[in-house]
C-alpha cells in the first residue's frame, strides 16, 4: 500500500492517519509543536461525530469520558425568557442513531492518539513544521522548516485554518476575520450554586452577543463561553483578559445570566475566523483536510464532526490501488464539497441571524423558535445530525 504523509496532529490530521492505517498505509504524521496534544476546553459531539468515531474504533473510549445532556436550550439573554430546546432524548437517540454529548478537548483527542500510538503503521513525529511540498509523477516530497524532507505517495494537509499547504494549494491568504470575539474560562463545578448546574448546553442570545455554557470533564467543570459581535478586526488567540473587561462587554445581559458569567475566571479571548467556502482543494497528490479545507466559526457546533467525517471517507477512498489514489482525492473533494460549504454558512448565519438580533428582529426570532414542535426541531438539524460519514460515494460518475 502507500506511504501518505499528514502534516498537522490535531484532532483531523490523527483520525486521518487511524483510518488510513485501517486500510493498510504506512503513515507518517508531523506536528510543528514539541509534543502531541490538544488545547482548548469544550467541545459538542452530534451524532455524526460519534457515528465517524465508531468508524474509527474510539466511539466507546469517548462515550466513556463524554457528559450526556438532556438538552441543547435557546434562552433570551436580557428577559431570562426560555425560548425553545432541543431534547436530546431516546426519541432524538433513535432518529439519529448516536447520541449528543459534549467533552473537553482532551477527551476526544487521547483516544485518537492512543490509536495512533497502538498502530505499527503510524509513525508520529513532532518538532516537524513544514514549509511546503513538491510533487511529481513518482510522489510527493514535504519540505521542513528545519531543511529536511521527507518522502511519500501521497500527502494530506490537516495542519488547521492557517494551513501552510493550503498557502501553497489554493493561495487565498490570511483567514477571514469575523469581527466576533469570544471570551473563553473553565471553572470548578463544585463553584457553581447548585441551582445553577444544568445539565443542558444553554445558549443566551442577546443584541450582538451570545453566552454558552455547559459541563464538561464528567461534569466536574463547567465550560463558559461569551461572544461579542464587537467588530474586531485583527485575528487575537488564546489572550489573557481581564475578569472587569468580560464582564463589561455585557452589560445588558439578564440576572441569571450574569451570575453565571461572574463565575468566570482567568478569562482568555480570542477573534474567531473562518474561511469562505472553496471548491477545490486537492492538487495531484496533495488533499486539504478538516479546519485546512474547510474552517468555520464554531456557531454549529461542527468543527470537529466534519474533520472525523473528513477522515472516515478519506479511509474508505483510499482503500484503492496505488493507481487510483489521485482519482479518489478528487472524488473526496466533490463529495464533501456541498456539506462542508451548507455547515460553514449556516455556522455564519446562526452567528449573525438567530443569536445577535434585537428590537423586532428578536421578537421575531422568539416567535418563530417558540411555535416549532420536537419533530419539526429534529428535522430542521436532520440533515447535519443524521449523516453517515462513511457512505461512498458512486465513483462511476
Amino acid at each position: 500500500m502507500s506511504t501518505i504523509l499528514i502534516a498537522g496532529g490535531g484532532i483531523g490530521g490523527l483520525a486521518t492517519a487511524v483510518s488510513l492505517a485501517e486500510r493498510g498505509h504506512q503513515i507518517v504524521v508531523l506536528e510543528r509543536q514539541a509534543a502531541f496534544a490538544e488545547l482548548g476546553a469544550g467541545i459538542q459531539i452530534g451524532p455524526n461525530g460519534f457515528g465517524a468515531m465508531d468508524r474509527l474504533g474510539i466511539g466507546d473510549e469517548v462515550r466513556e469520558r463524554a457528559v450526556y445532556i438532556d438538552e441543547l436550550r435557546f434562552m433570551d439573554g436580557t428577559t431570562g425568557q426560555r425560548v425553545q430546546s432541543l431534547r436530546l432524548d431516546e426519541d432524538y437517540r433513535a432518529r439519529f442513531a448516536n447520541p449528543y454529548a459534549v467533552v473537553a478537548r482532551a477527551d476526544l483527542y487521547a483516544p485518537l492518539l492512543a490509536a495512533a500510538q497502538r498502530s505499527p503503521l503510524i509513525e508520529l513525529r513532532s518538532n516537524s513544521a513544514v514549509s511546503g511540498y513538491q510533487q511529481d509523477a513518482d510522489g510527493v516530497t514535504l519540505l521542513l522548516a528545519d531543511g529536511s524532507s521527507v518522502w511519500g505517495d501521497l500527502l494530506v494537509g490537516a495542519d488547521g485554518i492557517r494551513s501552510t499547504i493550503r498557502r501553497q494549494l489554493v493561495g487565498d491568504g490570511e483567514p477571514r476575520v469575523s469581527g466576533h470575539t469570544i471570551y473563553r474560562s473553565v471553572i470548578p463545578m463544585e463553584l457553581v450554586p447548585e441551582d445553577l448546574r444544568w445539565h443542558a448546553v444553554t445558549l443566551w442570545a442577546g443584541p450582538k452577543w451570545h453566552f454558552v455554557h455547559y459541563p464538561i470533564a464528567g461534569g466536574t467543570l463547567l465550560n463558559l463561553a461569551a461572544t461579542r459581535d464587537d467588530s474586531a478586526e485583527v485575528a487575537v488567540a488564546g489572550q489573557p483578559a481581564e475578569r472587569s473587561h468580560v464582564l463589561g462587554q455585557f452589560p445588558d445581559l439578564g440576572e441569571t445570566a450574569r451570575r453565571l458569567l461572574e463565575l468566570g475566571a482567568d478569562w482568555r479571548v480570542w477573534v474567531l475566523c473562518d474561511r469562505d467556502p472553496i471548491s477545490e482543494w486537492s492538487d495531484g497528490r496533495v488533499v486539504l483536510l478538516g479546519d485546512a479545507a474547510h474552517p468555520m466559526l464554531q456557531y454549529a457546533a461542527q468543527g470537529a464532526c466534519m474533520a472525523l467525517e473528513d477522515a472516515v471517507l478519506l479511509g474508505e477512498l483510499l482503500d484503492c490501488p496505488a493507481g487510483e489514489s489521485q482519482y479518489r482525492l478528487e472524488r473526496f473533494v466533490e463529495a464533501r464539497r456541498d456539506r462542508t460549504a451548507r455547515t460553514t454558512l449556516v455556522a455564519r448565519e446562526l452567528g449573525t441571524q438567530l443569536y445577535h438580533p434585537a428590537g423586532a428582529a428578536r421578537v421575531a426570532r422568539n416567535e418563530m423558535l417558540s411555535g416549532l414542535s420536537v419533530e419539526e426541531l429534529q428535522d430542521k438539524v436532520a440533515w447535519l445530525h443524521g449523516f453517515d460519514a462513511a457512505r461512498v460515494p458512486d465513483l462511476t460518475k
